[in-house]
């Protein structure tokens, strides 16, 4: 069984559970009826069934290499890059000023599902350029942007972000990249970043690097941070390419997964770079796209989650080993009642999380349509989630499906151990997984809770109407509704905020179970389809009752994170 991108559960999600088609009756998004949003995924389900599905396993076996200071990619890979750019897909929420299609971020983020199940590896390399694209678009000056971005929305050139040194990852104010003014406009960029993805290739004739560094007048920490825009190549100003600027990739990581994606250490000796938005403006321009990109990494949990669950199912629904006497049975595995825990936990956990990034991109586009302020407030809550959750989830189904395969799953070349090793780095970058959870307990709580309290309210209208039309699950529900509004109200009474803190990663994982469960239910009770509310009983049932548990984690305080000190934990 080859991936078969779910087009059709997009667009229940979109059309009957978030309420998608009220974007074409805003005025930005007028053109983005339906019967568009079905012909873009249709035809993003060609590309990546046919065209990205074939590499993954290739891109894995024989990744990306450095030669000569020239970064080849993997087989495959450029062709599959033409049909990418010159189908439009880089530049799909781009806008049409700077040659983008203008389409819904909510498109974009199922046409990422798609790449990320597909083939992950080159899928991000489009991500990274979308999130560039972005930044500049809100941050840039009009030489910028009209000069990059028509060749960033045609694929043309390709964009990475440069944050992390050595001595400065997530603590981002300890970097020690310099820029200083040429005195014409341009300024000379130097220092060292790490793990950049994609950071060199062969598949585009340039490569634009978004470059933080602090000018000789910044202070210290983040506060004192500009953000530069540093091409490989220096464009004349008619767009064509001049000489080569002053930096290289020095080495390629050698990492756990994602080979067919090049991170690179990249040097710079007073490259040639733009100021991007204010000096010491950096970190707010930077977070454009890191918010951008945030969501993406969600959906990037989301794609390969759905991977791995169809490689799972199709393995079950093949390989015979005992025989269970059950009613209407396979005859193979898939009878087996461990085997169906497993491929029903996949599955729904694979629901819940598609759901909850679609309407964290639902509500960014009825945000940037200008429907309210509230869209914003409820884009930034669901943002770390859909981030976390979403990642989480797509390391536990990869890691599930591998156990569906039993010892076949440990073996290489049945592919299963691949969907674990390529997602694991996504609970790491764009902020871990805690520090996003911290962001949600944190920074999103800063208004006592109003976006938080917001969703919560939609959670309790779908206890309700699922009480009404199946009171057993309606009843599930309304219990975790119960526990997570309880710890909502005992973090934001928390008398310190490492209290918070340290109940922030249960908070969050009960919050997406809560969030899941309802979409699950609200999704079965619209349409009374068997099936959806076969699958929203089981979540209900057997995933949810986690979520007391976790809650009660959730506002137990630091204390006893801190009982044991550095010399007890190390005897």
């Amino acid at each position: 069984m080859t991936y078969q991108a779910p087009v059709g559960e997009m667009q229940f999600l979109l059309n009957t559970v978030l309420g998608a088609p009220r974007l074409a009756e805003t005025e930005r998004f007028a053109e983005a009826t339906p019967e568009t949003a079905e012909a873009i995924l249709l035809e993003a389900a060609k590309l990546t069934q046919d065209v990205m599905a074939p590499l993954n396993w290739g891109a894995d076996q024989q990744g990306a290499v450095l030669e000569n200071g020239v970064v080849r990619s993997s087989p495959g890979f450029v062709d599959a890059f033409r049909a990418i750019a010159e189908g439009g897909w880089v530049g799909i929420s781009g806008d049409p000023q700077w040659g983008g299609m203008g389409l819904p971020f909510t498109l974009n983020t199922c046409v990422n599902e798609m790449m990320s199940s597909s083939c992950l590896a080159l899928g991000l390399n489009p991500l990274l350029t979308q999130g560039q694209i972005e930044a500049l678009e809100h941050h840039g000056s009009d030489m910028l942007r009209d000069l990059y971005l028509p060749k960033l929305n045609s694929g043309e050139w390709t964009g990475t972000m440069n944050l992390t040194e050595p001595q400065a990852g997530s603590d981002v104010g300890a970097l020690r990249s310099r820029a200083e003014s040429n005195g014409d406009g341009t300024y000379a960029v130097s220092g060292q970043k790490i793990y950049i993805s994609w950071g060199d290739h062969d598949m585009a004739e340039n490569v634009c690097h978004l470059v933080l560094a602090r000018l000789s007048e910044g202070g210290p920490g983040t506060r004192g941070i500009s953000l530069f825009l540093v091409p490989k190549i220096i464009p004349n100003e008619d767009g064509k390419l001049g000489v080569a600027n002053s930096l290289r990739p020095i080495s390629l990581e050698h990492k756990m997964g994602l080979h067919g994606s090049p991170t690179a250490v990249m040097e710079y000796d007073r490259a040639t770079g733009w100021l991007v938005g204010e000096p010491q403006g950096g970190m707010a321009a930077m977070f454009t796209m890191m918010n951008n990109a945030r969501l993406g990494v969600g959906v990037q949990g989301l794609g390969i989650a759905e991977a791995a669950y169809q490689k799972a199912l199709a393995y079950a629904l093949e390989r015979k080993q005992g025989k269970v006497p059950i009613e209407g049975g396979t005859g193979t595995i898939l009878d087996h009642a461990d085997v169906r825990r497993m491929m029903m936990t996949m599955k729904a956990l694979t629901s819940m999380v598609r759901a909850i990034c679609l309407d964290c991109a639902l509500s960014l586009d009825m945000a940037r349509a200008g429907e309210g302020d509230d869209w914003a407030t409820r884009a930034a809550v669901l943002t770390p989630i859909a981030k976390a959750f979403g990642t989480d989830v797509g390391c536990e189904v990869a890691e599930t499906g591998v156990q569906v395969h039993g010892g076949m799953g440990y073996i290489e070349e049945t592919g299963a151990a691949q969907y674990y090793r390529d997602v694991r780095v996504a609970t790491i970058y764009e902020g871990t997984n805690g520090i996003q959870a911290m962001d949600l307990v944190g920074r999103k709580m800063m208004d006592g809770g109003v976006g938080i309290r917001a969703l919560l309210d939609e959670v309790r209208d779908t206890v309700a109407a699922g009480e009404a039309a199946h009171p057993e699950l309606g009843d599930d529900l309304r219990r975790a509704h119960e526990a997570v509004s309880d710890a909502t109200k005992g973090l934001l009474e928390a008398a310190e905020m490492n209290d918070r803190f340290a109940g922030s990663v249960p908070y969050l994982r009960a919050f997406g179970l809560t969030l899941g469960g309802h979409y699950l239910l609200k999704g079965a009770l619209a349409d009374g389809n068997a099936d959806r509310l076969a699958l929203a009983r089981f979540a209900l049932r057997q995933l949810l009752p986690e979520v007391p548990a976790l809650c009660r984690v959730a506002v137990e305080g630091a204390g006893d994170l801190y009982a044991l000190d550095a010399d007890a934990l190390a005897s």
